[in-house]
C-alpha cells in the first residue's frame, strides 16, 4: 500500500469512482508532464451535495467541508489519470476553489483551506500549491464550490 493510500485510509477517505463529466469536456488532460483537472463539484454519486451561496445559504464551515468533498472528487479524476500509481505523482502545482458568494463576501480563502488541508494531509510537502480563491456569483449546478487542480507527475 502506497503512502498516499496510507494517509486516505488515515483520514477515512474512500475515494469514489472519478466522476462523470457534466458537460462537453473531458475530466483531465495530461500535458508536458502536468495533469488539469477539470473544475469538481461537491457531489457524491452524480449528486451536487452542497448548494447555494455564502453566507446567506451556506456558512463558512458547511462550505469548507464542501471544498473538501470537491477535492476529494479531484483526486479521484487524478487516480484515474495516473492508473492507480500514485508514485507517479510529484506535487500539487496550483490548486482553484471557486466559491459562490454573496455580494460583499470575501472570506474565500476560509473556504479554500478545506481543500488545502485536505492536499497538505495526504501528500505532505508535495501537497504545497500555489492557489487561488475566487468569488463567483454563479456555479455549475448552483455548487457551493467548484475546485480545479494542477498536478505535476513523473510520464511513463
Amino acid at each position: 500500500m502506497s503512502l498516499i493510500d496510507e494517509n486516505l485510509k488515515k483520514l477515512g477517505i474512500i475515494l469514489p469512482a472519478a466522476p462523470k463529466p457534466v458537460a462537453a469536456y473531458i475530466p483531465y488532460v495530461e500535458a508536458g508532464g502536468l495533469v488539469y483537472v477539470s473544475g469538481q463539484l461537491p457531489s457524491r454519486d452524480g449528486k451536487v451535495l452542497y448548494s447555494g451561496s455564502v453566507p446567506k445559504a451556506v456558512d463558512i464551515a458547511t462550505a469548507r467541508e464542501a471544498a473538501r468533498l470537491a477535492t476529494i472528487n479531484a483526486l479521484a479524476v487524478v487516480r484515474e489519470a495516473v492508473n492507480a500509481d500514485w508514485s507517479r505523482v510529484i506535487r500539487m502545482v496550483r490548486l482553484g476553489v471557486f466559491v459562490q458568494s454573496d455580494p460583499g463576501f470575501d472570506q474565500q480563502p476560509q473556504i479554500a483551506n478545506g481543500a488545502s488541508d485536505l492536499l497538505l494531509s495526504i501528500f505532505g510537502d508535495a501537497g504545497r500549491h500555489a492557489r487561488a480563491a475566487v468569488g463567483a456569483a454563479a456555479l455549475p449546478l448552483n455548487a457551493v464550490v467548484e475546485v480545479e487542480l494542477i498536478v505535476q507527475i513523473k510520464s511513463i
